[in-house]
């Protein structure tokens, strides 16, 4: 069945339930898989005269540090549980995008996350990762809530 399960995460709660489930069904089927977090383009953001940024440095440190603690989490998670687990930290995209891609290049069979469940005007404030990666995916993708 599924051989190559990509688990996307961003190391909340919530998102942790998604890898929960990834791992679980990964054990079950004796599937690999990669464990991806994906951090956002570097911005800065502007207001009339006064310009608010943070500096690019500080901000790819940030991310990395931040990736790190997150896939080092989730691969010692996976270890236990005896699944072969690789990670990788994808920068600069959104998060769908990342997800998308990463699935596509890595000939993932199944892509694992979870969401919010936003509807009404929140998912249209808001936006959809969840949505997004299920609109563009060409593997099946599991959300978990």
């Amino acid at each position: 069945m599924f051989k190559n399960i990509l688990i996307a995460t961003d190391g909340s709660a919530l998102a942790q339930k998604g890898v929960d489930q990834g791992l679980t069904l990964a054990k079950a089927l004796a599937a690999k898989v990669l464990i991806v977090t994906v951090s956002e383009p570097w911005t800065s953001y502007v207001s009339g005269e006064m310009a608010i940024s943070f500096p690019v440095k500080e901000y790819e440190e940030q991310v990395t540090a931040n990736a790190a603690k997150i896939l080092g989490g989730v691969a010692e998670a996976a270890a236990k549980m005896g699944v072969p687990c690789e990670t990788l930290h994808v920068k600069d995209k959104v998060a769908a995008e990342g997800v998308v891609e990463t699935a596509k290049a890595r000939n993932c069979d199944l892509i694992v996350m979870s969401s919010h469940g936003r509807r009404g005007l929140s998912r249209v404030l808001l936006g959809s990762q969840a949505n997004s990666v299920v609109t563009h995916s060409t593997v099946p993708v599991l959300i978990c809530r």
